[in-house]
C-alpha cells in the first residue's frame, strides 16, 4: 500500500534546509560587516554580507507588518495544500517542504532582525544578479519542482 504522506521525509527536509539556512545567516552576520566580501570563484560567486527589509530584490522595502500577515497566510495556505493536494505524491510534498523551509526562514530573520540576512552573490553571463540566501534558494527550487508537478500532472491527464 503506497503511503499518502512521507511526513519524516519532508520534516527532514524542511528542518534541515531552516537549519542551513538560520547557520549561514547567523556566520555571516557575526563575522561580517555589511557591504564586506570575498570571491569564492572569480567574475561567478562572491560571498557579500547584505540585509534586505524588503521582498525580492528590494520590493516593499520596510512594510514589516505586510511580510508578517502575508508569510503567516502563505504558511497556512501550503500547509492546507500539503494535505488536501499532495496526498499519495512525494515530489509534491518535498517541492512544498521547500517552499514552507524557504518561507519560514526568512520570516524568522524578519521577526528577530527587521530584514533579512543575505550573502549569495552571484554574476552570471556579467550580469550582476541579485544578492540571496539559502531560504531564497529553497524557495526558487520548491516553486520550479511545483511547476514541474503539474506540467507532469497535466501531461498525464490528471
Amino acid at each position: 500500500m503506497k503511503r499518502q504522506y512521507y511526513i519524516g521525509t519532508s520534516l527532514f527536509i524542511a528542518v534541515l534546509i531552516l537549519i542551513l539556512d538560520q547557520v549561514t545567516k547567523f556566520i555571516i552576520a557575526a563575522s561580517m560587516r555589511i557591504g564586506d566580501y570575498f570571491e569564492v570563484i572569480p567574475g561567478f560567486l562572491n560571498i557579500t554580507s547584505h540585509r534586505n527589509n524588503g521582498a525580492a530584490w528590494g520590493i516593499l522595502s520596510g512594510k514589516m507588518s505586510f511580510f508578517f500577515i502575508i508569510t503567516i497566510i502563505i504558511l497556512v495556505i501550503l500547509v492546507v495544500f500539503y494535505i488536501k493536494e499532495a496526498k499519495n505524491n512525494l515530489f509534491m510534498q518535498i517541492a512544498l517542504s521547500l517552499l514552507f523551509a524557504g518561507a519560514l526562514g526568512n520570516f524568522i530573520d524578519r521577526v528577530l532582525h527587521g530584514e533579512v540576512v543575505d550573502f549569495i552573490d552571484t554574476y552570471i553571463f556579467g550580469y550582476n544578479f541579485p544578492i540571496f540566501n539559502v531560504a531564497d534558494s529553497s524557495l526558487t527550487i520548491g516553486v520550479i519542482l511545483i511547476i514541474i508537478a503539474l506540467v507532469t500532472d497535466v501531461k498525464k491527464g490528471k
